[in-house]
């Protein structure tokens, strides 16, 4: 086993599959475990490199090889396919990971740590609450209408529900009335839980400096800025700013062939809820683009003369994620340029 230099692990629930290989890239064990005789025996190995597909558990147990001395390396799913051979297996996905290690360019995932972890969850459980609260709000919309009353768009038509309801009591069933009740009930504990853990989130967004750090570029709020601390990470895994940018999909995608370079629209790959959430901050700028005076929004302005305002916000997109990767990278803070440095 001192041979072995590389070891690559098909992560499971319970079962784990291991494919050894020594420096010349020959087989030296196959291996079948479970999670604990995982950890065991990797804890009695010899020091060497680690590598899983970044999913689901993967960053917990690379910080757990990591303490044990190894090298932990993760590697996007979408990398390691191509180098699948024959029929997929557990077995032949622990031997695609170490054939794609081994690549000299082969890029990797930073492991997050616990707390880059605890956030990114309570991300997704907002988002979860939020998704729910909506569909509340649609299903009583759609209740209604069944029975000819229309309602205005969006959830504040709720604060006023208790009086539609007397107003049309007349001609709604009681037990519709006690399904709406429930409905604008549940909508209530949704919203609640909601601001709990936006509280939670700004308390945490308070204690992180660099997050604060990213509250200063314009357009990015604090459930974005929180978003982009932990997707980066360690800025310094992107090589440069544009690197970053089309990681979460905010470059177009190339289809260049026999020397012509064709650009399409952008690749949309990445995160796409953190996509979604610098769009929304960048139309937000585009929105009071008038009022703006520093080089940002000139640039936005003559952008805006020449192109569809869809292009503009995801170039504006684009120009932001590469400030927050500088500032993270360089540890710096936001520089406004004026007008007329620019001009």
């Amino acid at each position: 086993m001192n041979t072995v230099t590389l070891i690559g692990i098909d992560l499971g629930k319970h079962c784990f599959h291991l494919h050894g290989q020594d420096a010349q890239g020959r087989m030296v064990f196959r291996k079948k475990l479970s999670r604990s005789q995982m950890l065991t025996q990797l804890a009695n190995f010899p020091v060497c490199r680690v590598v899983m597909e970044a999913c689901a558990g993967a960053h917990w147990i690379a910080r757990r090889l990591s303490a044990m001395g190894h090298e932990a390396k993760l590697i996007s799913p979408q990398f390691v396919k191509p180098f699948v051979q024959g029929n997929k297996n557990d077995f032949a996905d622990a031997q695609a990971i170490c054939e794609a290690a081994s690549r000299p360019n082969m890029r990797f995932v930073s492991p997050r740590n616990e707390s880059q972890q605890t956030i990114s969850a309570t991300h997704r459980v907002r988002e979860a609450l939020v998704r729910d609260r909506t569909s509340t709000t649609n299903q009583i919309h759609a209740f209604l209408l069944e029975f000819g009353i229309s309602l205005p768009k969006g959830p504040a038509i709720i604060k006023r529900l208790p009086a539609v309801l007397a107003e049309h009591e007349a001609v709604l069933p009681p037990r519709l009335m006690a399904v709406i009740e429930h409905l604008r009930a549940h909508f209530k504990y949704l919203d609640e839980q909601i601001k709990a853990v936006e509280g939670e989130l700004a308390q945490q967004l308070a204690e992180d400096e660099r997050s604060q750090r990213l509250l200063e570029i314009p357009g990015i709020g604090p459930i974005t800025a929180s978003v982009l601390a932990v997707e980066l990470g360690d800025a310094h895994q992107f090589a440069n700013a544009r690197q970053f940018a089309a990681s979460i999909g905010l470059v177009p995608r190339q289809y260049s062939t026999g020397g012509k370079p064709t650009l399409l629209c952008i690749s949309k790959r990445g995160d796409k809820n953190l996509r979604r959430l610098l769009v929304q901050g960048a139309r937000t700028i585009m929105q009071r683009i008038q009022t703006r005076s520093d080089g940002l929004g000139e640039w936005v302005r003559d952008m805006l003369c020449r192109r569809h305002s869809n292009v503009v916000a995801c170039a504006l997109a684009n120009k932001m994620a590469r400030i927050a990767w500088a500032i993270l990278a360089k540890g710096t803070h936001y520089q406004s340029r004026s007008l007329a440095a620019t001009i």
